[in-house]
């Protein structure tokens, strides 16, 4: 078992750079299915995520070469529908962007149900309601979600989507973008990495408008062609090492980042006593007074994210009084919260809402990642403290964050990835 030794009390310092966005890498990465050619791929972040979206490319009959720690090479000319591996689509959620590629590619579509964190109830209800708009008959079997047409294309559509949907959104534009028609999307998501995802379509010959806005259009084309793209920086991950900065009272300087795209996060760090300065492709966080209390509620981009949200309570355990945190995107992300609870903080949970006693000490104490972000609140946590805190299920947070060791180890913290045997295991082997 792979586990991460953190010894904990010192102030980060220094400069870090973020790595390409996973949520927009995604995405594309399966969008390149729609491609009969080859698609140069550049700021591709080195996460477990990104490497199982690989393997089930390359199981469909997808080529993929390696350019360098950064930028791949994918050609999907000679892919097949349906043959994706079932057991590597469950191991994440952003797998069933394959259902979109494969239904604008083929016209119809076979995969397995995705996996992911376990945040709840996390329905793909609007994504089926956009494949059936789209002329698809949707059928889930055995553990599979099946798309079928008659015309064996993708048609136009207008689209009414009842909730904002990340996932939903990117699945229908990538799917209708190459369909017979104009397809118009309604109370479309605007996070960035939809913009993202429709650059990159667009650049290979898509026509797309409105990303980024509640309504999007896609005029469907014949057929794309390949093309070179860059994935835009993680805001995600930016937003971590920025409240880690935050919370262990140092001083960082956050390279490769879009400001615009983080400030949300900035205007709550603010509020919170920290100090935030913009620059071009940067940010620069530090604290010298004590942490103050503030009230968040996660909302759809432009608000604050949910992604961020378990990383913000690791922070408020710290600030002085009572913090509030409504977390409306998700009904089940607060499992994080017994770690934090083992390490001596007082949090209460009531529906959504989470409600943060800050100021009392934190000690180390054994701890588990039991999802991506929270994973990485409670790593958050154990930085700031005084002790060894010795943090288990890793690959989790390797789900989403490249090198995350490194870059904290580049920052001043006193952190290392070692192998521990299972004590079980250990105790049978004696």
């Amino acid at each position: 078992m792979e586990k991460i030794l953190v010894n904990g009390g010192r102030p980060l310092y220094g400069c870090v750079e973020v790595s390409g966005s996973k949520n927009a890498a995604l995405p594309i990465i399966y969008a390149c299915v729609l491609v009969k050619d080859k698609c140069i791929i550049e700021n591709v972040p080195n996460v477990s995520d990104i490497r199982h979206s690989f393997d089930i490319l390359r199981g469909i009959g997808a080529k993929i070469r390696t350019l360098t720690r950064t930028s791949v090479e994918i050609d999907c000319t000679g892919v097949k529908c349906g043959t994706s591996d079932y057991n590597l689509v469950r191991k994440m959620r952003g797998s069933y962007y394959l259902l979109g590629a494969e239904f604008g590619r083929f016209g119809r579509a076979r995969v397995a149900y995705p996996g992911g964190c376990d945040f709840g109830v996390r329905p793909i209800d609007q994504h089926i309601k956009g494949f059936e708009a789209l002329g698809g008959r949707v059928v889930t079997d055995g553990g599979y979600i099946e798309i079928n047409s008659d015309s064996g294309r993708a048609k136009g559509a207008n689209i009414y989507f009842d909730v904002s949907t990340v996932g939903g959104t990117l699945n229908i534009m990538i799917a209708a973008a190459t369909g017979d028609g104009m397809t118009v999307i309604e109370n479309a998501a605007r996070e960035p990495h939809i913009v993202d995802c429709a650059n990159f379509l667009n650049t290979c010959g898509a026509n797309i408008s409105g990303a980024g806005s509640d309504v999007i259009k896609i005029k469907g084309v014949e057929k794309l062609h390949g093309c070179t793209y860059a994935v835009i920086p993680d805001m995600i991950e930016a937003g971590s090492y920025m409240v880690a900065a935050a919370a262990t009272g140092g001083s960082v300087r956050i390279n490769n980042v879009i400001p615009k795209h983080l400030e949300a996060i900035s205007a709550k760090l603010e509020e919170a006593g920290v100090t935030v300065e913009e620059f071009d492709d940067a940010v620069h966080v530090s604290r010298e007074g004590e942490l103050k209390h503030t009230n968040v509620k996660t909302l759809p981009y432009p608000g604050f994210p949910t992604d961020m949200h378990p990383q913000m309570c690791a922070l408020l355990c710290l600030a002085e009084g009572v913090s509030f945190i409504n977390e409306s995107i998700f009904d089940n992300r607060f499992r994080y919260i017994e770690e934090l609870r083992r390490m001596g903080a007082k949090i209460k949970v009531d529906g959504r809402i989470v409600s943060v006693e800050g100021g009392h000490p934190l000690s180390a104490a054994p701890l588990m990642a039991v999802d991506l972000r929270g994973g990485v609140a409670v790593l958050i946590a154990a930085l700031t403290v005084e002790g060894q805190s010795e943090i288990s299920e890793i690959n989790l947070i390797e789900r989403g964050y490249d090198d995350v060791v490194g870059k904290l180890r580049g920052l001043g913290a006193d952190i290392k990835k070692v192998y521990l045997p299972d004590p079980v295991v250990q105790k049978k082997a004696n």
